[in-house]
């Protein structure tokens, strides 16, 4: 049985999770994975890997692309279905063009044809690691963010979604059919929950979100300050 990535790990150090089916190539890769001073977790199917907690925010995934039982474009998106933020890097010794596209579209960092050599799969993990950190940061963000926009008000939403368009306090007010005076505390308000120092961050946050941009009425009342 793999030992449990559940380890505290330093943020310099990244684990490297090898799913083949090949017991020679797992223990190959193991090896040279640790030789550039990284973990190494092995597992021989990709039911086995999920069925561990894969925690760790500097990890990737190497990936054989043919497996027993989930092949490895399945368990990649078994993966993006659970929202990990994991970065893959396949590889694989009976890869075809529309297997690569595929896996690359999906998200994957490389493809790695066998035989590949020591440096060319270390380069790419390196690659998949610093993307992985980066993935798990933004979702780290975006988490915070969509609770401080959880503390705001049905009204101050709706000033929220004005604002990031560019109107200005008299557009906002006059689109909510509101006092001027009434949208500058909502504004402030909003600003100050949202720990937003500029109506530039504000925008920035409601793209992390996704969340819909409110459409002004053609009223003339469109043009930024």
């Amino acid at each position: 049985m793999p030992e449990s990535p559940h380890k505290a790990l330093p943020e310099t150090a990244a684990t490297v999770f090898v799913v083949d089916d090949d017991e020679t190539v797992r223990k190959a890769l193991a090896r040279l994975v640790r030789s550039a001073g990284m973990t190494a977790r092995t597992f021989p199917t990709a039911e086995a890997f999920l069925a561990e907690s894969h925690a760790v925010p500097a990890s990737c995934l190497v990936l054989d692309v043919r497996l027993p039982g989930l092949n490895g474009l399945q368990l990649q998106e078994a993966l993006h279905r659970k929202g990990y933020p994991i970065a893959i890097v396949f590889i694989t010794g009976h890869g075809d063009v529309p297997t690569s596209v595929r896996a690359m579209k999906a998200g994957a960092v490389d493809f790695l044809q066998k035989p590949f050599t020591g440096p060319e799969l270390l380069d790419a993990v390196r690659r998949a690691v610093g993307r992985t950190r980066d993935a798990v940061a933004k979702q780290a963000e975006t988490a915070e963010i969509q609770r401080r926009y959880d503390t705001l008000t049905p009204r101050e939403r709706e000033v929220f979604s004005l604002v990031v368009t560019g109107l200005l306090n008299k557009q906002v007010a006059g689109e909510l059919g509101a006092a001027e005076k009434t949208i500058k505390i909502h504004r402030g308000r909003v600003m100050a929950k949202m720990q937003a120092p500029s109506v530039a961050d504000l925008v920035r946050m409601a793209g992390l979100l996704g969340i819909p941009l409110h459409t002004p009425a053609p009223r003339g009342a469109r043009r930024a300050s």
